[in-house]
This record gives structure tokens, C-alpha cells and sequence, in this order.
């Protein structure tokens, strides 16, 4: 599963106003090779479904996400942080041995 906190759904809220996405839109989240600790988070709204994609809904927000991503994504919980010294969307992953000091990418 991939858990939304409420502070990014929000933001998820907010996005979906501004830009004027409609329900068919959510959440893609996946994993990519890079970043000083060797993983990087990837997010965009999308409405297009993939073969492999595992579908998660959680706090009325619907979260996709590759198969392979998912291996590394399992019980992540994607969050929000805005103001001064915020990071905006983020990821609370608990498989993740290490995390850079910017969080932007991950180790397991």
C-alpha cells in the first residue's frame, strides 16, 4: 500500500484545481536510478493506466504505481511540506536504509 497524509492530499487538492485536472486524474508515483544515495522518488498527475500498474487508494486519493516501483514504494507514506523550509511533496519510506541530506533520493 501507499498511503497519502493529509497534507498531501491537500496539496493534491489544490493542484488538481489550479491546473483543472478532472477525476480521471491521479497520482503517479515511481522509482528512477539517480541521486547521491542511488534511488530517486518520481511523481506527475496522470490518467493513463499501464499494464502493471498497482492502483492504491488511500484518504480518497487514488496512488499509482509501476509493479518494480512498488518493490520499493511498499507502505510509503507520501507527504507534504510547504512553508519557509519546506520541501514540498516528500516520502516517508520505511524500507529506506539511508536517505541524502536533502531527501530527494534513498538507499535500501
Amino acid at each position: 500500500m501507499v498511503f497519502v497524509a493529509e497534507s498531501a492530499k491537500m496539496k493534491i487538492a489544490e493542484i488538481r484545481e489550479k491546473e483543472g485536472y478532472g477525476d480521471d486524474y491521479f497520482v503517479r508515483v515511481w522509482v528512477t536510478s539517480g541521486g547521491c544515495s542511488g534511488l530517486t522518488y518520481q511523481l506527475e498527475f496522470s490518467n493513463e493506466s499501464k499494464p502493471d500498474d498497482q492502483v492504491f487508494e488511500d484518504n480518497g486519493e487514488k496512488v499509482v504505481t509501476d509493479l518494480r516501483s512498488f518493490l520499493y514504494l511498499c507502505n510509503t507514506t507520501l507527504e507534504f511540506s510547504g512553508g519557509l523550509d519546506g520541501k514540498g511533496f516528500h516520502f516517508n519510506n520505511p524500507n529506506a536504509s539511508r536517505t541524502c541530506a536533502c531527501g530527494e533520493s534513498f538507499a535500501v
